[in-house]
């Protein structure tokens, strides 16, 4: 079942001024609304909001190996040094990007796919136009949208699972393209109106609830929502290793699969990137 991605009122709407160059001159984050929403499924859940840090990932997990691992929502209105998968780094200016963190203790009987389902309850949040190229990508138009990051601790002693970091980053003004291996898309070209502070609520408890959804079925419960939007399917790509092919879809666990001349490869580490080749 999908979660409810609607907005609440608009008086709940708390960002303010429109986006432009440089951003607005203030924004005004919805954390009370949010905690309201998440915090039914997540005891002990809390908002945070920096004006500035390194990296909300870097940051909860560094709060996690000093063995703080409560739930908790870490929004930064900049990054200055974010991180994307393979050590990419992620371009965050105030304004014209949202980036948080999720942490939760999590311990699903198998994480396959897990930023699969997180990328489906982005898009469904988001746009019916937003695709998903596997592994931890949101695309508009063959352009990158926004990137996932998903990086875990483990819990303390007599703990169970582990702690999960769900890093998101979302363009939603035009970013420098500069140096990027994919043109960027942003998010006002969808939604001119669109405010971090909005976005994020509108996100937030969805997410929440599909991290949970995927705790207890894992990926075979967003495996066809997945598929629907997958922007590599039936589309010829070429893996970093070399290996060229067809995109297929995924497994029930979410791994790639790419018809090759050989047959059916499987790609089930996030350490091998693809790309479509047209």
């Amino acid at each position: 079942m999908k979660a409810d991605c609607s907005l609440p009122a608009a008086g709940a709407r708390t960002a303010s001024g429109p986006l432009g160059a440089g951003g607005p001159a203030r924004l005004v984050w919805p954390a009370e609304a949010i905690w309201e929403a998440v915090s039914p499924l997540l005891p002990g859940f809390t908002v945070e909001v920096l004006p500035e840090t390194a990296s909300t990932n870097s940051e909860l997990m560094r709060r996690a190996r000093d063995g703080r691992m409560e739930p908790v929502l870490l929004v930064a209105e900049q990054q200055s040094a974010g991180r994307g998968r393979l050590g990419r780094g992620w371009d965050s200016k105030r304004g014209d990007s949202l980036t948080f963190s999720l942490g939760l203790p999590l311990a699903p009987r198998d994480w396959s796919g897990l930023s699969l389902a997180v990328g489906v309850s982005l898009a469904e949040c988001l746009d019916p136009r937003i695709r998903l190229k596997w592994p931890n990508d949101l695309w508009l138009d063959d352009r990158k949208l926004a990137g996932i990051l998903i990086e875990t601790a483990m819990s303390g002693a007599g703990g169970q699972g582990r702690y999960a970091v769900v890093g998101v980053g979302i363009n939603l003004a035009e970013p420098a393209a500069a140096g990027l291996a994919t043109p960027p898309a942003w998010l006002g070209e969808l939604r001119p109106d669109c405010q971090p502070g909005a976005v994020l609520l509108r996100v937030a408890a969805p997410l929440v609830q599909a991290i949970q959804a995927f705790e207890k079925d894992g990926f075979g419960a967003f495996k066809a929502r997945f598929d629907a939007r997958d922007a590599l399917r039936d589309r010829a790509v070429t893996l970093s290793d070399g290996t060229a092919g067809s995109g297929r879809g995924t497994t029930d666990q979410g791994a790639l699969r790419v018809q090759t001349p050989g047959g059916i490869k499987v790609v089930s580490t996030s350490e091998v990137s693809v790309r479509p080749n047209d």
